[in-house]
Order: structure tokens, then sequence, then C-alpha cells
């Protein structure tokens, strides 16, 4: 079997790379498109992902912007696949995939775990033959997407649970980046500020930035979405703050945080699943999966820079994953008519 997935956001390339390895090793054959967006291609050549650059860069933060690369990448991606014969597409939260595999005659699945991210869900859900999300958003919210209750499988947990199955942190990633033993380590993932769903600015986030920066018993390694942002943040010369050049190993920098802050969903999700305390100034509407998070303090709500509790974890084991070649079979359900 030709399988077809389409990686145009950083948080992907985790997601799939457990994925793509279940494929390969049935013996069916993979390829990866993707876009210059964040650390996209450099997560992919990190964990030796074969992929094409394919379509134009995104769009940037405006509704014109976008409109305009997704008409350019719809197009570029189309040329890519008529000609190879693929007899699935998978993507997750990458929305213009379902749209041109229907055009081909290619089923689709379509993942994702955030829905109010409402324009390019609208677009994925309608046109993929199969939707695969959380059990924790509920079927109404899914409805008003076009992603109808018998186009819908469900997955319990995390996403994050699965791709992280039998994860090793590697304390390597420390000593790239200079971090003292000592100190304590909080790793901060940026505001989704490109994103149509994050319309707004993020003053906590700004404010939390001046507080871990001027902490002599911190070290703060902070994620950057856009190379903008990085130049922003390392503008300000906050001297607790470091801010990596390339893509990094995250996941191993999270699992050895004393505590993680992120204004957006995945590394959060990542922190529940690895145990380490999380805290979220997302600025926008939170999603069921988050909302239960929140219910059952794995994920805390931060609204003041002086709740943080900073201080030098415990060690722990962490929490059991799930098996992903479960969250695989759902995506591969899209070939059941």
């Amino acid at each position: 079997m030709r399988v077809w997935i389409d990686i145009s956001n950083s948080p992907q390339v985790p997601f799939f790379r457990p994925l793509i390895g279940l494929l390969l090793r049935r013996g069916h054959e993979v390829e990866v498109t993707t876009r210059e967006y964040a650390q996209t291609v450099e997560l992919l050549e990190l964990h030796g992902i074969p992929h094409e650059l394919v379509g134009p860069r995104h769009g940037g933060a405006d509704a014109l912007g976008k409109g305009r690369a997704m008409a350019g990448r719809v197009w570029a991606l189309r040329e890519f696949a008529r000609r190879r014969r693929f007899d699935l597409a998978l993507s997750h939260a990458s929305h213009e995939l379902p749209l041109v595999a229907r055009s081909l005659g290619v089923p689709a699945s379509y993942a994702f775990d955030y829905e109010f991210a409402r324009t390019q869900h609208g677009i994925g859900c309608r046109a993929a033959r199969r939707v695969v999300v959380p059990d924790a958003i509920p079927q109404e919210r899914l409805d008003r997407l076009g992603a109808r209750a018998s186009k819908v499988r469900r997955y319990p947990g995390l996403k994050e649970e699965y791709y992280l199955h039998g994860f090793e942190p590697d304390p390597s990633a420390l000593v790239a980046l200079g971090l003292k033993a000592e100190r304590i380590l909080v790793v901060v993932r940026t505001p989704p500020e490109v994103s149509l769903y994050h319309r707004h600015g993020n003053p906590l986030f700004e404010r939390v930035l001046e507080r871990l920066g001027r902490d002599g018993e911190v070290q703060a390694v902070v994620l950057p979405r856009t190379e903008e942002q990085a130049t922003a943040i390392r503008n300000r010369s906050l001297p607790s703050l470091v801010v990596p050049e390339r893509a990094v190993d995250a996941r191993s920098l999270v699992a050895l945080a004393d505590a993680v802050v992120s204004a957006g969903g995945t590394m959060n999700r990542e922190a529940v699943a690895l145990g380490i305390p999380v805290y979220t100034t997302f600025a926008g509407e939170l999603g069921a999966l988050d909302e239960s998070l929140v219910g059952d303090g794995r994920l805390r709500l931060l609204h003041d820079p002086g709740g943080l509790i900073l201080e030098k974890r415990t060690a722990a084991e962490p929490p059991p994953t799930r098996d992903p070649a479960a969250l695989l079979d759902l995506m591969l359900s899209a070939l059941d008519r």
C-alpha cells in the first residue's frame, strides 16, 4: 500500500513518527510532504524522516495571506500526488491534504484534538472519509465542523500518550544547551500568534517571560514557533532565558523539566503525559480535552506569574502510555467503506 502523509506544522512530526515506523515495518510505502513553517523541516531532519517540500510557505497571520497560501498549496499538493497513485492519505490538522485527496479519489483520515480551529477543521472534516479525535470532544461540536458521527473514530486519552510510548528522555539535550543541573529548569512554549483561532495578544505570557527571565535560580528554555518570536525574545536580553538556535529534542527537555509553561496545547499535553507540572497561559477558547485536564488537576490555569511554583522536582515514575498501533488502526479505517 502507498501511503501519503502531509506534515504542515511542528507538533505533527512526533505524532506521525511512530506511525510511519509502524507502516514501514508492515511493508507499506510512505511518502511525506511538508512546508516551510516553524521548526517543521528541522524536526523532520532531526528525526530522519524523508520528506518533500511542496507548495508555498505559511501565509502569515492575516486571513488573506492564509487564503492565498492555501490555494497555492492545494494546487502544488495536487500536482505532487496526481500521478503517484496513493492508496491512502493521512494528516493531523493539515486540512489541505483531505481536500486534495478527495479530488483525486484517495481515501483520507483527518485527525485533530482542538475543535475550535473552526475554519481549517471545517474543511478537513468535510473532505475526509474518516475523522479521528480524542473521545473527550463532544459529538455536537464535531457536527458543527461537518464530522458526522458515522465518519468519526475516537481514541481514549491524549495523542501524546501514544507517540510517547516507550520514550526515554536523552540527558544530552540539557548538555547541548549548556544548562546547569542545579538550577530550576522551566520549558516555555510561545503563543500560536499566527493561528486563526488565536487572534489576540497574550499579555500574561509577556509577564511570565519577565518573571522567569529575571530569576537567578531558574533557567527557562523558550521554544518559539517562528523566527520573529525568537528574535523578539532574544532582544529582551533577559539573563535566565535560553532560546535555542535550531530545533531541539523538546520531548526530552519537557521530560527532564521541573515545570512547563505553554501558551499552546501540544506541549501542555506532552507534559501531562510525562507527569510534569504544567501551566497554560492560552488566551483562546479551551477545547474539551484541555477542559478535562484542568478539571482533574493535571493542567493548571495560570492567571498571574506569581502563581508559578518554581522548585526542583522530585523524580517519579511517569504515567503509563498507550500503544500507537491502536491509533494507527483508527487512521487506517479510512480504507473501510
